[in-house]
């Protein structure tokens, strides 16, 4: 059975989370961590608490959710995984950053590429694999139906959507992968979403203001 630790980094808010199961291996999702006392934070959580990461998987490409890449891969030596299509999105990582403000000199190379459809292999674990563009080209979301919940990204929110104005967005596209796959999903299903707190499926079919 896989765990969920949360943490919350860099000036998005960005939702980092750790994947733990049984034998102490972990995965991280999206690590945003910037800057020192946050890269800290979190290598030092997986330290004292025994982890053994094994790989770094992302549901996009979008700087705060690969901040902490290069970090955790000069630390622990585990591979980056993305969809393909997010290599895009990574071309341009670094003039992103530069627009925003931050500093990004070493944009981080993927390992692997995860399909859609697949069933990722975490440990003894599976993950089902959603592709959720709209957000970002390549956008993907981790569904694990035994803990019955589903790591959405920047693609679905509480109450809200992912934003469509960056390169490759598009709100058409984004609220088809919201309805036709996310709002699937059992209504009870929880939604950890890339920002902000935790909600469930039913919530956002019946409540969320941009899928009326």
């Amino acid at each position: 059975m896989l765990n969920i630790q949360l943490f919350t980094f860099n000036a998005f808010e960005e939702n980092t989370y750790l994947l733990i199961n049984e034998k102490r291996e972990c995965w991280i999702i999206d690590p945003g961590m910037y800057g020192k006392q946050e890269e800290s934070l979190l290598i030092n959580y997986i330290v004292e608490n025994n982890l053994t990461p094994k790989a770094i998987i992302n549901t996009h490409a979008h700087i705060d959710h690969i901040f902490g890449v290069n970090a955790l891969q000069e630390r622990f030596t585990i591979p980056f995984g993305i969809h393909i299509k997010e290599l895009e999105v990574l071309k341009y990582a670094a003039g992103s950053a530069s627009l925003f403000g931050f500093s990004f000199e070493q944009v981080p190379r993927p390992d692997f590429y995860i399909k859609e459809g697949e069933l990722l292999s975490v440990g003894e674990d599976m993950l089902q694999v959603y592709f959720t563009p709209g957000h970002s080209v390549g956008s993907i979301s981790f569904y694990y139906p035994k803990g019955g919940w589903v790591i959405s990204g920047d693609v679905l929110f509480s109450g809200s959507v992912g934003r469509t104005d960056l390169p490759g967005g598009n709100f058409d596209t984004l609220k088809d992968s919201i309805r036709n796959q996310l709002l699937t999903l059992p209504g009870e299903t929880i939604v950890y979403p890339g920002h902000g707190p935790a909600t469930t499926v039913q919530n956002e079919s019946l409540n969320n203001p941009f899928l009326q």
